[in-house]
């Protein structure tokens, strides 16, 4: 991980939900970095950011230059740790957070959660992650990570009417 800093002291990493078991990867997630890719070349100024997910680089690559994603950069965890540790993937979830989540035994999925690090020299520390994918929905609320960067959300939120149930989809590479 301490290669990803570069020469800067914090990182942030975006666990995107396009696993093994999904042949398309999740519509949020998509919609989501289809927002903040234009945004993606000033962050690296300050810091870098990553979008992680478990699919091979090239599946990575080519999805990215399906939707016109031209800033971001992928990083594949299809052999580490990172998202079983790091809560991008249920692989370690607690059984409350199991049962809350409906998965059996064995099952497994992905799931988007932001989380950012700190280069201290020779310690790398966790810094943040947005818990709050994982707290209980309100009645009639669906749980969104990534609130506080998500341009869709935010623009929606401006209306009398806000969210509602509403979901993009992703057809044929399109949101």
């Amino acid at each position: 991980m301490s290669e990803l800093f570069g020469d800067k002291s914090s990182i942030i990493l975006q666990s995107f939900m396009f696993g093994p078991e999904r042949d398309v990867p999740c519509a949020d997630c998509t919609h989501m970095l289809d927002s903040f890719d234009g945004g993606a070349r000033y962050v690296d100024d300050r810091t870098p950011l990553y979008v992680v997910a478990k699919s091979p680089i090239a599946r990575l690559v080519e999805w990215a230059r399906l939707r016109g994603w031209r800033h971001l950069t992928f990083l594949s965890d299809v052999t580490t740790r990172y998202s079983a540790d790091y809560f991008g993937d249920t692989r370690k979830f607690p059984p409350s957070m199991r049962a809350d989540r409906m998965l059996g035994p064995g099952e497994e999925w992905d799931e988007t959660i932001f989380n950012s690090f700190r280069n201290d020299g020779d310690i790398i520390r966790h810094h943040w992650g947005s818990e709050m994918a994982f707290a209980p929905e309100d009645p009639g609320q669906h749980h969104r990570a990534g609130d506080q960067v998500d341009a869709l959300w935010g623009l929606l939120d401006m209306t009398p009417e806000g969210r509602g149930d509403y979901f993009p989809t992703v057809e044929g590479g399109k949101t």
